[in-house]
């Protein structure tokens, strides 16, 4: 065996050795108003790494908590934490500590500082469970950590403008992160990730916050699944950002001047899939996005289905449902470098003579009037007029004005089982 192997055998036993010795003299201590030790800091003061420190049901204000040490911290009967709008609650500075069972509220507020009920400062191996927490400034904040659990917890405020609000679960220059089951609710974006990596985002509700249910910028491979984001003022923003993956997830009743499903700025190899779209101003608006395919989606009474701009290249629209929408694509140019395939579009009217379940002839689904929209957005008031429908099937007849290449050369004549 070589030497250098040897060595690290060594030092990984001894590190095994270390951990079991602290898990067998790991003790259990109490907190309460009836118990000898009757508050959290004094708790943890005289814990020994590896401790677990039950709290007993009741309201605790001692300012900030820091736990700078390897711990468990659980409530039992869910304790209250009170920052007194002056405090940020816990100061996590220490790698595998768990906060698990506590209502965490009326943490400080401050334009300069970026106060939090739980933040986590530069460490790993962290977990944040079943908590409730309320009317913070920024609600769960992580710094610079890796390996952590976000799991369960609920988070809500009351912000009225989004400077007055910070975040719900808020991720800085961190990495390998699960955030699972969350409820984030009234914050200023329900969850935002910047320069955030190898993460995981699943199971989540972001509904009623005032900027986004999700966030993120500068935050590459990362997997979004399975969460739902509703009444925000606007579902999702992804800027300047690589590889990414959004499946299975439930955008819905995002409305606004300028409210999406999805915003995707400055994008590039990602993969949106299995997702429903539903009730938003604009499904999913593209700038700057390339590489990036989009298929099996449900896209369902929204006001724009598909909003893909100039800038956008090299993007796969394939094997979605576009069903009840306004206006399915809308484009600021005649420019068309993306593909459209195989896609079901309710306002086809095309013939399948062959029976193949695929269309004879292309659709082109952009409109005429939606492209005088896009100019001329005061003209919407003219919807439902019969100018309208005449402009259209003139268009139809004799194309002049929209993109000639934006269009499915298969659609098929049935929605798709999705």
């Amino acid at each position: 065996m070589p030497k250098m192997l040897k060595i690290i055998t060594l030092l990984a036993c001894l590190w095994l050795l270390a951990a079991t010795v602290m898990e067998l003299s790991a003790r259990t201590i109490r907190v309460g108003k009836t118990q000898s030790v009757t508050s959290i800091r004094q708790a943890i003061r005289v814990a020994l790494a590896g401790d677990t420190i039950l709290v007993d049901k009741g309201l605790y204000q001692e300012g900030n908590i820091i736990i700078d040490k390897p711990l468990v911290l659980k409530g039992i009967e869910t304790p209250v934490l009170s920052g007194q709008k002056k405090y940020e609650i816990i100061s996590v500075k220490s790698p595998h500590v768990v906060i698990e069972g506590f209502v965490i509220k009326a943490s400080g507020q401050s334009s300069m500082q970026d106060i939090a009920g739980i933040r986590i400062y530069n460490t790993h191996h962290v977990s944040v469970t079943g908590n409730v927490l309320e009317d913070n400034f920024f609600g769960i904040y992580l710094q610079q950590s890796k390996h952590c659990l976000i799991k369960n917890n609920r988070l809500k405020a009351y912000g009225k403008a989004e400077h007055l609000i910070g975040n719900g679960i808020h991720s800085w220059k961190s990495d390998s992160l699960t955030i699972y089951g969350n409820h984030i609710q009234g914050h200023r974006d329900g969850m935002y990730l910047e320069f955030t990596t190898n993460s995981n985002v699943e199971h989540n509700t972001s509904h009623g916050n005032l900027r986004y249910g999700l966030h993120f910028m500068f935050a590459h491979h990362n997997n979004y699944t399975h969460n739902t984001f509703s009444s925000n003022g606007a579902g999702v923003a992804v800027m300047y950002t690589n590889h990414v993956n959004m499946k299975s997830n439930n955008f819905k009743d995002n409305w606004g001047d300028s409210a999406y499903g999805i915003l995707l700025k400055e994008i590039s190899d990602s993969h949106i899939e299995d997702n429903l779209f539903s009730g938003n101003t604009t499904a999913i608006f593209m700038e700057g996005a390339s590489r990036i395919r989009i298929n099996n989606n449900r896209f369902n009474a929204n006001g724009w289905a598909l909003k893909i701009q100039a800038s956008c290249m090299d993007n796969r629209i394939e094997r979605n449902n576009f069903r009840a929408n306004t206006f399915d694509v809308a484009t600021n140019s005649s420019l068309v470098l993306n593909n459209f395939d195989n896609n079901y579009w309710d306002k086809y009217e095309g013939y399948d003579l062959n029976k193949d379940g695929v269309g004879d002839v292309p659709y082109r689904p952009v409109s005429l009037f939606s492209m005088i929209v896009e100019r001329y957005p005061p003209a919407m008031i003219l919807f439902r007029s019969f100018m309208v429908s005449l402009l259209d099937r003139t268009e139809k007849m004799i194309p002049g004005m929209t993109p000639e290449q934006l269009k499915d050369t298969m659609p098929v004549m049935k929605p798709l089982n999705l």
